[in-house]
């Protein structure tokens, strides 16, 4: 592949499949319902338009990054493979039994989630690792062929394989593959140590069960997609998107599925940590609303903040601790059921309730006139004047202001006396304000301020919300970029080739071995060069080092990120001194007189970013001519006023909209509230800031 080839970004969200094609220096998109029967027909339909728009045939395209959300829907919908979990005696119900955390903890009548596989799905065998990694038990293989006659006539399509301390030596665990696929040729295998070889056998477990649970549905899906792709006369290679925000090749995505958790939503914080990247922002808030959910991001010095372990299907609230823990490397992030497509509904203390429960795209909300008769975020947005019903996804879909208030009026306004315009806006509040308080405590949690921070808004429904947020949250500055409604899949096409290897080799300071850690990190580096190198990246590959160190006696590590010079010469000396400066950071002061230890070792091959263009100021150009208003509810006054609707591509570089007005596009439109004012950027962002008779 050549840089002058054509390349294609696909998104499958939970309401609409985004495709974007970058041609010639042009970038053509468009924003197609899925398909969740079949999920590859949504990428074809987007595929064919941006090709025909862009004039060129779809053999030309040179390469396609895909992210999407099927594998978390599997995971979340419990609608995986059947799957059985192989383990070392005593270790049966570690997946059910959980931790001792308690997310809900004065709750006495707390309901756990039910673990994805049922007690009856899970085997043991009698082998045992110390926790050196030595063989305390062999495991025989007469032991595994007797196992393997119990799992036969159950007709298994996947197998997980997690046993204790195999993240230490994995020969027992590749032993049980070998006679699995001996005997069960036919069955697809995980192994932890390869799926996640880190301690904490709890969420190691789960890691791999929901790997396997999901392998066989997305072994399926990819190959479908490459064979439509092929009829269509593609030619290039396929790769995915995946939860750390780097792109892994096809086979590595097949044989890892669970990777691709968070595909999309990392696709998103990719996206505007390189809008960061351009106009020279340290403090960006990425806020990414789709039509499912809301994702909200941190990102410092132009690089989202990553994480170890990621929760799906959090079943309370979305608290902390009621999901099913994945160990994977992850972009960090709050994931809240706020989107177009969510739903309202009156709970028993007559309050209104927004998510997490979506209409998707089938039927999708009431106004998409396809069946939905319950009330969602797009039907508020759409009587409270935000949407044109005649323009809504560049006019493909025309939507139907009565259903929505018909929609309101039943579930919200009849229950609690009000008409169907002060329901939409007691929906909006609400799922503005839920949005803002998952914002404040994903800030709280991370030890940040946001008063000091730019919103990047992205995703076909942030635009419309964005605003109100930055108001709610006291940030003064809100940046929506171009292609903001495609946001994510522009994303891929701004992300490395990557590939994150993890292993846990307990050490503490006070027995620090400098030439196994050398060792160590050599081999991780190799393991993660390799992964990348299947994806036949151009350019030079870098590494990044990271260990996770704790006080001796602690519950959890904290990240440490280690120079080349420091790797390839470990000394003790230097690893404390890296780790106390980090843990003042987090904590105010270190702790002395404490062994430290570390528990996991990272190493993160990628190849190397593009430099980007900075956006440099410009001068006011005065504000843009309008020609069309419409009536906008303002939250402020609590009343409709009538407000300025201009077309996006007609406020010129440096010309100022003031609002309350509708900047408007094929893939969203971008709501300027009262009190602020829209100005274009070079590179084509519109820049929204409080008026400065508001700033003073």
């Amino acid at each position: 592949m050549t840089a002058s080839k054509p390349r294609l970004g696909v998104d499958i969200g939970g309401t609409f499949t985004d495709v974007v094609l970058e041609c010639g220096g042009a970038a053509f998109s468009t924003k197609v319902l899925t398909t969740y029967g079949a999920p590859e027909d949504a990428i074809i339909d987007g595929l064919q338009q941006v090709c025909a728009a862009a004039g060129i045939g779809t053999e030309e395209i040179g390469q396609i990054i895909h992210g999407t959300t099927l594998a978390t829907n599997a995971l979340i919908e419990r609608r995986g493979a059947k799957t059985a979990l192989i383990t070392t005696r005593g270790f049966r119900d570690v997946i059910e039994m959980r931790t001792e955390s308690r997310f809900e903890q004065y709750d006495l009548n707390l309901v756990l989630p039910e673990p994805l596989l049922p007690r009856q799905c899970r085997y043991t065998v009698d082998e045992r690792l110390d926790a050196q990694g030595q063989v305390l038990r062999p495991l025989a293989r007469d032991d595994i062929e007797a196992l393997v006659d119990r799992l036969a006539p159950a007709h298994y399509e996947s197998i997980a394989v997690g046993l204790i301390h195999s993240y230490l030596n994995n020969s027992h665990e590749k032993q049980i593959r070998e006679v699995l696929t001996d005997r069960l040729p036919g069955v697809s295998v995980s192994l932890s140590c390869e799926v996640s070889p880190q301690m904490r056998e709890y969420e190691r477990f789960n890691t791999v069960v929901a790997n396997a649970y999901i392998k066989p549905l997305m072994n399926s899906y990819l190959g479908r997609l490459e064979d439509r792709l092929r009829t269509e006369g593609v030619q290039c290679k396929v790769f995915l998107m995946h939860s750390g925000g780097g792109i892994i090749s096809l086979q590595s995505a097949a044989e890892f599925p669970v990777r691709l958790v968070e595909s999309g939503p990392a696709g998103g914080a990719v996206f505007a940590a390189h809008v960061a990247a351009r106009h020279g922002l340290d403090k960006v808030l990425s806020f990414d609303m789709g039509g499912t959910t809301a994702k909200i991001c941190l990102i410092k010095d132009q690089n989202p903040k990553t994480s170890r372990v990621f929760e799906v299907a959090r079943s309370y609230r979305f608290k902390k601790g009621s999901g099913m823990p994945i160990s994977i490397p992850v972009i960090d992030m709050v994931e809240i059921g706020a989107g177009g497509g969510s739903l309202a509904h009156v709970d028993a203390l007559r309050q209104i309730r927004v998510g997490p429960a979506s209409a998707g795209s089938e039927p999708g909300p009431a106004c998409y006139g396809r069946g939905g008769d319950k009330p969602a975020v797009t039907d508020a947005d759409l009587v409270l004047g935000k949407l044109d019903p005649a323009a809504f996804a560049g006019g493909t879909i025309q939507l139907d202001p009565g259903a929505s208030e018909v929609a309101l009026q039943t579930h919200l306004g009849s229950p609690l006396g009000m008409q169907a315009p002060d329901a939409a806006f007691g929906l909006a509040e609400v799922v503005d304000e839920n949005m803002a308080n998952a914002a404040r405590v994903h800030a709280v949690e991370n030890g940040e301020d946001l008063s000091d921070y730019t919103m990047i808004a992205f995703g076909g429904a942030a635009p419309l919300h964005a605003g109100r947020l930055c108001e709610k949250l006291g940030v003064s500055r809100l940046l929506v970029p171009p292609g903001a409604g495609v946001g994510s899949a522009i994303g891929f096409l701004r992300a490395p080739f990557s590939f994150e290897a993890t292993r846990s080799v307990y050490m503490r300071l006070s027995t620090f071995e400098a030439q196994t850690i050398k060792s160590l990190l050599a081999e991780l580096e190799a393991d993660a060069i390799r992964f990348v190198e299947t994806c036949d990246p151009q350019g030079d590959i870098d590494s990044a080092f990271k260990v996770y160190m704790r006080y001796t006696g602690q519950g959890w590590e904290i990240p440490v990120t280690l120079e080349r010079a420091q790797a390839n010469d470990p000394d003790p000396a230097t690893f404390k001194a890296l780790f106390e400066t980090e843990y003042a950071k987090l904590f105010s002061r270190a702790v002395a007189g404490l062994d430290i230890e570390i528990t996991l070792w990272s190493v993160n091959a990628t190849t190397r970013p593009d430099p980007v263009d900075p956006v440099l100021p410009v001068p006011d150009s005065g504000a843009v001519p309008v020609e069309i208003h419409r009536p906008i509810f303002d939250p402020a006054s609590g009343a409709y006023r009538q407000s300025a609707v201009v077309p996006r591509k007609a406020l010129k570089t440096g010309q100022r909209l003031q609002g309350p007005a509708a900047l408007v596009e094929d893939e969203t439109t971008i709501i300027v509230p009262a009190g602020r004012q829209a100005c274009c950027q070079p590179d084509g962002s519109i820049d929204l800031t409080p008026c400065k008779e508001t700033a003073s």
